[in-house]
């Protein structure tokens, strides 16, 4: 395809990569004189822990700076996901584990359209970052080239300088992640039935597992701590491996901007932190990022669709990739994915391709290009008012909550992320035939009509999505908080009602990591006595790993083993639980890597979780954060089924050749350099505030961690005013084995230990660890 668009994106393309060229070869300049007659100019300053503070006199020298700072630690991750959104992954690692289908779905998603769209809201400021950025990553790998590289991805042909092009794939790639992202197989494997067949050949694996990502976030505001100043808790819950982990950073133009944090690996600026007068983290949002439409197809033609009284072809794309083959020779393929003027034509075995019906999936955060617009606002905020106006002035962020504080005590949570604009009664009047699910996840089906077209109002950031008036917002003195459940009782006291479903439900059952977030407030701000937070308290709410479910049903659930007989029939076995009942009973009730029977009660409670009327108080609106409880202890029915699960997690274990009584860090641990490091925190299922999820592997117990608490952080201000922020990253600085910061923080995580972050250039200078680089390049 040739059109203007495209033109513009390779010219720019090339002039970036001109200058990367040019300052892939310079080295450091001799002196300061030198130094101010070069392009970029940046001076890093890496405190305990490898933490980088990066300072620059302009934008383009900080991206120079954070670039090189990032691919220090995580170079090979970085260029292992410039290629994942090139399309170029079979190409180097095979086809294998949905390699192909991943390059399929990037080459025919990320057009040069998609492109050019991308990078026209990006502000001044934004791309002179991105420009420095580039020649940053690039300058780093000059001057570690081949076997200076980490080992992970020392001398490897896949480990290259980047552009502008790859930068624009990577935002794009993030941004849909919650919408076509969720599945690349259903995408690239969709194929129309044959003339004599009735539905496709084709099964595309299942999604990706919903809970991969979550997180925590409470705000506080002057009525809920000890100096009435605002402190901020952000937990995000997310992947502990790959490009998804997040990287510590403080970035510095004098007088301009001055913010640190933390932000994805693959995304050049901060998302998560603070400046000297706001705090602020991010939660999954409830709400949809997409909606599929049910197409009603031509029965002689199954590539076309009807549209109200029209019938329109759907649009092949047909891309190539190559293939490495096992001989290790490269061989191209040519796949073809199809396009409905809603989005591609996804498919999996609940929505197949049929003759008479494909889906297609309609992505909002595809026409999303305000990612960069909108950090710049949050690092430059001075308090909660200016992070709302900035949310409702570029509806930027993609598919997160906004939870804030600011150093005057005011508390904010907002739900402005990038929603389609459906309604209630636009669901109701457009419903398809098929029930609201793709995979793992909850989702809108509507038929694939004129009239069932998102709604286009022009307060919106783009068009077909919710204008920042119809979603929830609260600004409050006391607190904020979310855990992944909707808007609904972001406070408890004002709860948020009368916006659409797509956005999140109302008035449902609560998760219990929500009602534990909500209960251990009120434990503080209700006590007779020290009823306020300060930074310590805060941090042990998340660092006491207190099992809410087992406070919540643990003694219920003992006294049935103390009723019921200890050998209990499964299907195919008996199973003795007397020990798994008099370890429980001796449980502290926490995660804690101390702690003995965190394990048994892991995979117990989601299966009585599961169990038909279990509860003697059942959920009730009007007490949504205490309801429902009380396990129905006098029901034969359900005393045998929570033995039944009982059994069912003693069994489990056995096979796996875990002992009962084992503390949970000799249960649940990383692996650093031949090195066990136990892991605290526990799994959503089982009723943890603190979450961790790790893979149970026979023999060894739950490891891999999978996902779970990574970047934490506790923010707030002294009475004087001034920044007093601590934070850890669970995973450490690095996933490289031969890095110093590989395994640092993880230990200090593990005994439940925080760092107190550097902000002010005193702090900086006094850190004993303190080593300085200054960087230039033309």
């Amino acid at each position: 395809m040739t059109t203007r668009a495209h033109h513009t994106t390779r010219s720019a393309v090339l002039m970036l990569a001109c200058a990367a060229i040019t300052v892939a070869c310079s080295k450091p300049p001799s002196n300061e004189a030198a130094a101010s007659k070069e392009r970029y100019n940046a001076t890093v300053r890496w405190t305990a822990h490898g933490v980088p503070h990066v300072k620059a006199n302009d934008w383009a020298g900080l991206g120079y700076g954070l670039a090189y700072a990032v691919a220090t630690d995580s170079v090979c991750t970085l260029a292992r996901e410039f290629i994942t959104v090139r399309g170029e992954q079979a190409k180097f690692f095979g086809p294998e584990e949905g390699r192909l289908e991943s390059d399929v779905f990037h080459k025919s998603i990320i057009t040069d359209e998609a492109l050019a769209h991308a990078g026209a809201r990006v502000p001044a400021e934004m791309a002179a970052m991105t420009e420095g950025y580039i020649a940053g990553y690039n300058r780093y790998l000059a001057d570690h080239s081949g076997d200076q590289l980490p080992a992970s991805c020392r001398n490897q042909s896949w480990v290259r300088p980047i552009d502008a092009v790859d930068m624009a794939r990577v935002g794009i790639g993030v941004g849909i992640r919650y919408g076509v992202g969720r599945s690349p197989a259903a995408i690239a494997n969709a194929a129309p039935p044959t003339k004599d067949e009735k539905t496709s050949r084709v099964a595309p694996p299942a999604p990706e597992d919903a809970t991969m990502m979550g997180s925590n976030a409470i705000a506080l505001g002057k009525a809920a701590t000890s100096n009435g100043r605002g402190m901020v808790l952000g937990n995000p819950h997310y992947p502990w491996w790959g490009s998804s982990r997040f990287h510590m950073a403080h970035l510095t133009i004098p007088d301009q901007v001055d913010v640190m944090g933390v932000g994805l690996i693959s995304t050049p600026f901060i998302s998560i932190g603070f400046n000297r007068d706001i705090a602020w983290s991010h939660t999954v949002s409830s709400g949809m990022r997409s909606t599929l439409y049910e197409l009603t197809l031509d029965p002689n033609d199954p590539l076309s669709y009807r549209y109200g009284t029209e019938t329109r072809k759907l649009t092949p794309r047909t891309v190539s990739v190559e293939v490495r083959q096992p001989d290790g020779s490269l061989k191209t393929e040519q796949r073809t994915t199809y396009f409905s003027h809603f989005g591609p034509i996804l498919e999996d075995k609940d929505l197949p391709w049929t003759r008479e019906r494909a889906y297609a999936v309609r992505d909002s955060n595809l026409d999303n290009n305000r990612a960069t617009e909108q950090y710049l606002k949050f690092a430059r905020a001075k308090n909660v008012d200016d992070i709302l106006t900035s949310l409702q002035t570029s509806q930027g962020t993609a598919w997160v909550n906004t939870i804030a504080a600011d150093r005057d005590g005011k508390a904010l949570y907002a739900d402005m992320s990038v929603v389609p604009n459906v309604d209630a009664a636009l669901i109701k009047a457009c419903a398809g035939e098929k029930e609201g699910r793709w995979g793992a996840w909850r989702v809108v089906v509507l038929r694939g009509a004129p009239e069932c077209e998102w709604r286009v109002d022009e307060r919106a950031q783009q068009p077909g999505i919710l204008p920042p008036q119809q979603m929830p917002h609260l600004i409050r003195d006391d607190y904020v908080t979310n855990s992944n459940d909707s808007y609904w009782l972001s406070n408890p006291t004002q709860p948020l009602e009368g916006f659409s479903p797509i956005i999140g439900a109302e008035g449902t059952e609560r998760s219990l990591r929500t009602r534990a977030g909500l209960v251990m407030v009120n434990e503080v701000l209700q006590a007779k006595e020290h009823n306020r937070f300060d930074a310590q308290r805060l941090q042990d709410l998340l660092f006491n790993h207190r099992s809410y479910g087992a406070e919540l049903v643990l003694d219920e659930i003992l006294a049935i083993c103390k009723r019921e007989p200890k050998t209990v029939k499964l299907e195919k076995n008996s199973v003795d639980v007397t020990k798994s009942c008099e370890v429980l009973a001796g449980w502290d009730r926490r995660h804690d890597i101390t702690s003995r029977g965190a394990h048994i009660w892991t995979e117990t409670l989601p299966l009585i979780a599961a169990i038909p009327d279990l509860w003697q108080v059942p959920f009730d609106v009007k007490d949504a954060v205490n309801t429902p409880r009380q396990i129905k202890v006098g029901d034969a029915k359900v005393r045998k089924a929570v033995m039944q699960a009982l059994a069912t997690a003693t069994q489990k274990f056995n096979d796996a050749q875990i002992p009962l009584d084992a503390l949970w860090g000799d249960v649940q641990f990383t692996e650093r350099n031949g090195e066990r490091i136990g892991v605290p925190g526990g799994t959503h299922g089982a009723g943890a505030f603190s979450v961790m999820v790790g893979k149970l592997t026979p023999g060894k117990g739950y490891s891999p961690i999978v996902t779970g608490n990574s970047w934490m952080q506790v923010v707030t201000w002294t009475d004087a005013g001034e920044v007093d922020a601590r934070g850890i990253l669970a995973y450490s600085q690095s996933e490289e084995e031969d890095s110093p910061y590989a395994a640092d923080q993880t230990k200090l995580y593990s005994k439940s230990q925080w760092l107190k972050l550097p902000f002010t250039d005193a702090e900086i200078a006094a850190d004993q660890e303190l080593r300085t680089l200054q960087l230039s390049g033309s």
